[in-house]
């Protein structure tokens, strides 16, 4: 494994995580009755257990998955871990788990670290056609999440990417870590397009624990925007996701957009709550506890469909482009994504948000 070597130790903090409590895991199976990534899961050797999680070492084909839906912004995603840590209640990609035969509710406790990473993006640079195809990292997983400081993926694959010339390439993050690499992504980014997304839902340190139990404080998120901007590279503030009741007033959304600027960001990109069947099972039973006053709201909003109605989205969408004016912010990254495509996955309340397609949801695991 690589080692990350750049101390960061504020980043991660002891708080206990709605993992700690007991859930119910889909029926152990044998290794021989699982196929595809699910017996590779199976088959992955423990690397190591830290704050009650478990990291495996998973052998991978590639790297770089291909992603051949019109519905989304870019045709290629690299997602160096499968799992987060961070154990954001709301996280769509908890389903991700379900095709190695794991509970949704396993998404933050088991983290599977791609193997050999390196030798393996480089392989699919070369072998696969994406220049000026844009990929984007951290579509799925975070890319800076805590098993980047034990293992190093990330790192190991921006070296290769910054090897290459001419690529057009995003990086989407919760994690002040992202600073670490200022050299290596100054690197890529004199060579190719470089985007970074850090994303923010709010600037309340105490909801932000609630809803992210293990990801940096806002503030160093916003530190970080800034730092990246100091270097030159070109970097904005995902609000993503916008949620109902919770982040989706006109001050919270001021204060979020004056933060932003404030850090220098270059856009303030924004995204209502989409939840999936895996993260229902976790969300709606925490607003349930936490905000009982909301819970009426959740349920019709999100028992028949992944996404709230229209007419909110619409209506938060308005409210949202009056503060991008008034602060100058652009509302999505100025990168070079798919040209036939109007839609936009996670870029604008504005747009029309259809249902993801079966190829995409595969390619960013």
């Amino acid at each position: 494994r690589t080692m990350a070597t750049i101390p960061t130790p504020t980043l991660f903090p002891n708080v206990p995580l709605h993992r700690d409590k007991p859930t119910a895991s889909l029926p152990p199976k044998l290794a021989a009755d699982l196929v595809g990534i699910a017996r590779l899961a199976a088959d992955s050797p423990c690397a190591e257990t830290k704050r009650g999680t478990e990291y495996f070492l998973l052998p991978v084909r590639s790297i770089l998955n291909s992603c051949d839906s019109k519905r989304v912004p870019f045709p290629w995603t690299i997602n160096p871990y499968r799992g987060c840590e961070f154990g954001c209640r709301y996280c769509y990609a908890r389903y991700t788990h379900e095709f190695m035969e794991l509970d949704g509710s396993d998404f933050e406790r088991k983290i599977y670290v791609k193997a050999n990473a390196g030798p393996i993006v480089s392989r699919d640079l070369a072998e696969k056609h994406v220049p000026s195809e844009h990929i984007a990292i951290g579509s799925a997983t975070d890319p800076y999440q805590p098993a980047e400081r034990e293992f190093g993926v990330t790192r190991a694959v921006l070296e290769r990417i910054a090897e290459r010339q001419g690529l057009s390439v995003s990086i989407t993050t919760k994690s002040d870590q992202v600073v670490r690499d200022i050299d290596l992504l100054k690197r890529i980014s004199a060579r190719s397009s470089l985007t970074i997304n850090v994303t923010i839902v709010t600037l309340r340190t105490r909801l932000a624990r609630m809803l992210e139990p293990r990801a940096p404080r806002p503030d160093l998120r916003f530190a970080a925007v800034r730092k990246l901007r100091e270097a030159g590279l070109a970097a904005g503030v995902f609000m993503m996701p916008v949620l109902p009741g919770l982040t989706d007033s006109d001050p919270h959304f001021e204060r979020m957009a004056y933060a932003a600027k404030d850090a220098d960001a270059q856009w303030f990109a924004a995204s209502a709550l989409f939840l999936m069947p895996s993260a229902a099972k976790e969300f709606l039973p925490f607003i349930e506890e936490k905000f009982p006053r909301l819970a009426k709201r959740y349920s019709e909003f999100y028992s028949h469909a992944a996404y709230p109605p229209d007419v909110y989205r619409r209506e938060v969408s308005e409210r949202l482009a009056k503060v991008r004016a008034k602060y100058g912010l652009g509302s999505r990254p100025q990168a070079p994504f798919r040209p036939e495509s109007d839609t936009q996955l996670s870029f604008s309340l504005g747009d029309t948000q259809p249902p993801l397609s079966t190829s995409w949801r595969n390619s960013i695991s």
